[in-house]
């Protein structure tokens, strides 16, 4: 592979809308190991939340996806390969940024955390609202010198 076409194909993966109409590979063998990558990343996102049980798994897969990816730009920086493994080599890593960005964007995780900070709020908001019907905040606005 000649050197501008490195830089064509590094550029590719590395372009803002590479992911747009790319599909999540099949499968992808990550660290010597294959993974059913599509159905992975489905099965995660056709829930709602992650649960609890799958929450190391799926930052798990996430570091194991970054890391091949780094793995496979290096192959075309610094690799002497021919074209057609470059091509193929990007199209997996612009697959492995769609299952990324999948896995990325899914809902909250931490339910309990986000309930608590909903239950905060919701104490605050009444204890703000007594307070003013209480006419208690006009006092201490007065006593400030207000």
């Amino acid at each position: 592979m000649q050197e501008f076409e490195r830089k064509q194909l590094l550029e590719r993966v590395e372009r803002e809308g590479a992911t747009v109409g790319a599909d999540i590979p099949e499968t992808i063998t990550v660290q010597g190991e294959e993974i059913d990558l599509r159905t992975f990343v489905f099965e995660i996102k056709r829930r709602e939340t992650v649960p609890p049980g799958e929450r190391d798994r799926v930052e798990q897969a996430k570091r194991n996806l970054r890391r091949e990816r780094v793995e496979r730009i290096e192959q075309i920086e610094d690799g002497e390969i021919p074209r057609t493994e470059g091509e193929e080599l990007a199209q997996s890593i612009i697959g492995i940024d769609r299952a990324l960005n999948a896995l990325e964007n899914l809902g909250p995780t931490d339910l309990e955390r986000e309930q608590q900070a909903k239950q905060a709020a919701d104490t605050k908001r009444w204890m703000s609202f007594l307070k003013q019907a209480l006419g208690h905040e006009d006092d201490q606005s007065a006593r400030r010198g207000r």
